[in-house]
């Protein structure tokens, strides 16, 4: 099959659709997109199923470590105010932990605009083809009503005009029964008129989708960075209660970064297995969707010297009949006109009228081709395959720095934790203050020695 213009599978789309698959039973799936079938269906759910498992393995570390390090520490002698060996280190590995996050937010930030990108052009491509069909749809009626009119009021009135000339009266019957061929012919160019497809609503709802998925995407992004930025400064300020309230929101965040990962890397397998070779299931879908002929899907969807235009003899018995009527109003016109000067009014209404018919054949001709629709439907794969599926695999590596960076920032978090000087809810009390417990003490020994 021809593929659209400027389209190829990149590099990713291969990789991807290599990967091997398996269905809930560990058996083997093909690797060719079929969202219908269940198999396909728990092949991707499996994919998808993969962070859940890293999910889990990352809890059970975090918790094991932390038990560890919670119950086997071995317990300081009294007094004791040096750090434990290594501290400084941990700290930095924390601190570094988290810088990593941030590039990570910062890679997340472009893969969600070039998969906002990706699914923008789709929507443009789709809207595209919504108006070359619709404008042939408008066309065809008009076409169709102007001539119809032509037909009720000029041929008829030009018909009792000459009504006393026999052969002059059968060349406008002979106009008429051209028109009505026109006519008849142009009706079934209107291919997409009925079909319950719309691809204004399927643009509209792509639409739909990616806003509240960009902006899902965007808060998740910027609540990682405000975990990181507050997790900096409850080092950098050794607070405590700062700490800890990052560390909880940094396990949700990172339930959040397995979770997200999940669904980034089970949707770019699809995408790359759609993507791999995206005519076939195009064109049953549409087939199934619309029940046009697949002649004239075929025609639009590949666009090359194989298929031919479905609605070219169509197209030319329409210029013919056009041709015919053109030639019979003008002998009509040499005829007629001297003898019969009430004539010459119909005759140029109807003269006008087939200029405007000619007009929009020409248009309609050029909007059949396969050539604009052909490359509505290869820019909406260049948006979906190239652009979307490149953001997929940024967010997917943002997903995975940001679980390994919080991750390693919980483990880490603690032993940093530990080497923050005690607190002590006196510390910043005034020394003259009677209230201060050590002034107390110096006051009580004071009286005392009273």
């Amino acid at each position: 099959m021809g593929a659209p213009p400027g389209y190829r599978p990149s590099a990713w789309v291969h990789l991807l659709h290599q990967l091997p698959r398996a269905d809930f039973q560990l058996r083997p799936v093909p690797s060719g997109f079929a969202p219908q079938e269940q198999e396909y269906q728990q092949a991707l759910l499996l994919v998808a199923a993969l962070a859940g498992l890293g999910l889990g393995l990352s809890l059970i570390f975090i918790a094991v470590y932390l038990i560890r390090f919670c119950c086997c520490r071995p317990p300081e002698p009294p007094g004791a105010k040096s750090p434990p060996p290594g501290g400084g280190c941990v700290t930095w590995s924390c601190i570094a932990a988290l810088l990593v996050g941030c590039a990570g937010i910062g890679i997340g930030f472009y893969g969600n605009s070039e998969t906002s990108d990706g699914v923008s052009q789709l929507s443009s491509a789709l809207l595209h083809a919504n108006h070359t069909l619709s404008a042939i749809d408008h066309l065809v009626l008009e076409t169709v009503e102007r001539l119809g009119e032509a037909v009720r009021t000029e041929l008829t009135s030009l018909e009792e005009v000459l009504a006393q000339r026999t052969e002059l009266v059968a060349a406008a019957r002979g106009a008429r029964q051209q028109a009505e061929a026109v006519t008849q012919q142009l009706q079934g160019l209107a291919f997409w008129r009925g079909v319950p497809l719309s691809p204004l609503q399927v643009a509209e709802d792509v639409s739909f989708v990616e806003e509240y998925r960009w902006l899902a995407y965007v808060l998740l992004l910027l609540l990682e960075l405000l975990v990181c930025l507050f997790t900096l400064l409850g080092l950098a300020k050794q607070s405590k209660w700062l700490v800890i309230v990052m560390a909880v929101m940094s396990l949700l965040v990172l339930v959040l970064s397995w979770g997200s990962m999940g669904l980034e890397a089970a949707t770019a397998v699809g995408l790359s297995d759609f993507c791999s070779s995206p005519d076939t299931y195009i064109l049953n879908l549409t087939e199934e969707e619309t029940g046009l002929d697949s002649d004239i899907l075929n025609y639009y969807f590949l666009c090359n010297q194989a298929v031919s235009n479905p609605f070219q003899q169509r197209l030319t018995l329409s210029q013919r009949a056009l041709a015919n009527i053109h030639s019979q109003l003008q002998g009509l016109e040499r005829e007629a006109v001297p003898q019969f000067p009430d004539a010459q009014k119909p005759l140029l209404s109807l003269e006008e009228t087939l200029n405007v018919t000619e007009g929009n054949f020409h248009q309609l001709v050029a909007l059949l081709h396969c050539r604009g629709l052909h490359k509505d439907y290869g820019a909406a794969l260049r948006g979906l395959c190239e652009d979307a599926l490149e953001g997929l695999l940024l967010l997917l590596l943002f997903s995975l720095l940001s679980a390994g960076a919080l991750a390693t920032a919980l483990c880490s978090l603690p032993r940093a934790w530990a080497l923050f000087p005690p607190s002590d809810d006196y510390d910043d009390t005034d020394d003259d203050d009677p209230f201060n417990p050590q002034e107390s003490k110096r006051f009580v020994q004071w009286q005392s020695s009273i």
